[in-house]
């Protein structure tokens, strides 16, 4: 008995230690998106499947994550798609675009759709004003004024005088650390690990 509580201790500190390695990682890649010249772009351009992936010269706040989480071996583009395959009216891609059917050129670069697929396979987490809350790692969503729906990893470097966590993400000016967290109305609030 003890040898079995022993082994199921062990197993979950290994866990805990590769959760937060997962973290620490995600927010390398996001950071190391900062590197690239970006040009903000949301044209729909047919790409490959699965991995595919527009030019690496453009991209819009979601090529943020879905290079990021790509950098970890994790391909959104496979993973939505997938999903809405077999769940497609969980989805809002019929209410807001007016699509009969799931587009894996499209879909994983949609805010709306990547907020359906974290609350149904991640850990959709509180919304509040409290920096402390939001962790390295985390995914935030916003909208912008005009209702442009806007997303951004959490990472691990802050504004020193205001404690806020920094935010990488791309409105525009290709992908960016900045003091945004509370800039926008948030509006999901979200961590995802591909099991």
């Amino acid at each position: 008995m003890l040898k079995t509580l022993l082994t199921l201790h062990l197993l979950l500190l290994s866990a805990l230690c590769l959760a937060g390695q997962f973290e620490e990682r995600l927010v390398a890649a996001s950071l190391d998106r900062t590197q690239h010249s970006v040009r903000y772009d949301g044209s729909y351009i047919p790409i490959a499947y699965p991995g595919g992936d527009v030019p690496n010269n453009i991209g819009v706040c979601t090529d943020v994550l879905i290079r990021s989480y790509r950098a970890l071996g994790i391909d959104l583009q496979r993973l939505v798609h997938e999903d809405m395959v077999s769940h497609f009216d969980l989805y809002p891609s019929r209410r807001i675009w007016g699509l009969t059917k799931p587009d894996r050129n499209i879909d994983h670069r949609r805010v709306p759709n990547l907020q359906r697929f974290f609350t149904r396979h991640g850990t959709s987490l509180a919304v509040t004003r409290h920096a402390s809350d939001y962790k390295p790692g985390d995914i935030v969503t916003w909208m912008l004024p005009g209702n442009l729906p806007h997303i951004g990893i959490v990472t691990d470097k802050f504004n020193q005088p205001t404690g806020s966590p920094l935010i990488v993400h791309n409105i525009g000016k290709g992908p960016r650390l900045e003091d945004i967290l509370f800039r926008y109305p948030i509006t999901g609030h979200y961590r995802y690990s591909s099991k």
